[in-house]
């Protein structure tokens, strides 16, 4: 990708199903040591009582949430 766009990426977003719980958390902890991870996209928030994931993530990891849904 850097080849044909330059400084790519320019982001590494990545997407944890929010119904996951506390496996999203140690998803996001792994993923941030291997791949450089720079934002989080949360899914299905909306149809989980696990919302509290978000701060979790937040906290631990200091990895920025970007979006959810």
């Amino acid at each position: 990708i850097e080849r044909e766009i330059p400084g790519a990426p320019h982001e590494v977003l990545l997407v944890l199903d929010a119904t996951t719980g506390q496996n999203a958390l140690q998803q996001a902890k792994q993923f941030q040591e291997v791949a450089g991870v720079t934002g989080i996209v949360l899914t299905k928030l909306d149809g989980t009582a696990k919302g509290g994931v978000v701060l979790g993530i937040r906290g631990e990891t200091r990895i920025p949430v970007k979006w959810i849904g």
